[in-house]
Parts: C-alpha cells; sequence; structure tokens
C-alpha cells in the first residue's frame, strides 16, 4: 500500500457532486456511490487517480497523478492532505506540497501533466 492522499473540506462531498466536477473536468468516475473510481487519460491510456468510498482519497504514483488529484481537489474547492499532514495544491499554476513552513514544488501544473504519468523511482 503506498501514501495515501485525502481529499478533506468542510462541507461533505456527495457523490452527486463529485461525478459533476469529474466530468467537467475531463476526468471519468467508474463504479458506484458505495465505490468507484477516478480515471484520467493519457494519450491512449487510463490511469487511477482517486478512489471513492463515501470519500476520496488516492495513493499517486507519479507527479502527474498529485497533479490530476491537486487539480481535481482544487476544482471542489477541498484541501489535499497527506498522511502527516502537508498539504498539496496549486498555486500560480505551480503544483506544490506545502509542510509548515517548507514548500516544494513539483513543477508547472501544464508541463506535468503534458509529460503524462511517468512513475516514481524506489
Amino acid at each position: 500500500m503506498g501514501y495515501e492522499l485525502r481529499v478533506e473540506r468542510d462541507a461533505p462531498l456527495a457523490y452527486a457532486e463529485l461525478a459533476s466536477v469529474s466530468a467537467r473536468a475531463g476526468f471519468e468516475l467508474r463504479g458506484s456511490q458505495e465505490a468507484g473510481e477516478v480515471v484520467a487519460r493519457h494519450g491512449d491510456s487510463v490511469h487511477q487517480i482517486a478512489t471513492w468510498s463515501g470519500r476520496l482519497s488516492g495513493q499517486p504514483g507519479s507527479d502527474w497523478q498529485v497533479a490530476q488529484l491537486a487539480l481535481l481537489t482544487d476544482l471542489m474547492g477541498a484541501r489535499l492532505v497527506g498522511e502527516d499532514g502537508e498539504a498539496y495544491g496549486i498555486r500560480n499554476g505551480v503544483v506544490e506540497q506545502i509542510n509548515g513552513s517548507s514548500t516544494y514544488e513539483f513543477g508547472k501544473l501544464e508541463e506535468i501533466l503534458a509529460a503524462g504519468p511517468t512513475e516514481w523511482s524506489a
């Protein structure tokens, strides 16, 4: 099992809202209200971005997946939070991780999305 990022917000996220936001953003929602996944395409391939089971979370394996999840989270007006309390988001077109006073920049959103889901090495 990988490192989990979870989507948090003040108001509960309803499945219908997730479906609506996902569709508008170009993501595909598969499954049912009880359990499913959000997927995104890159070229001819489909990649899982997040899972749904009454809450939305993801276990990214690439900067591309982090960027996609940050984009989806942003469109929902939510926060993307890691297991250690760090936050992920998009600021001025740059995908970043914020942990206390430290900031790590993944890179420009459009460049990460264009590069595709290159898996992180161990």
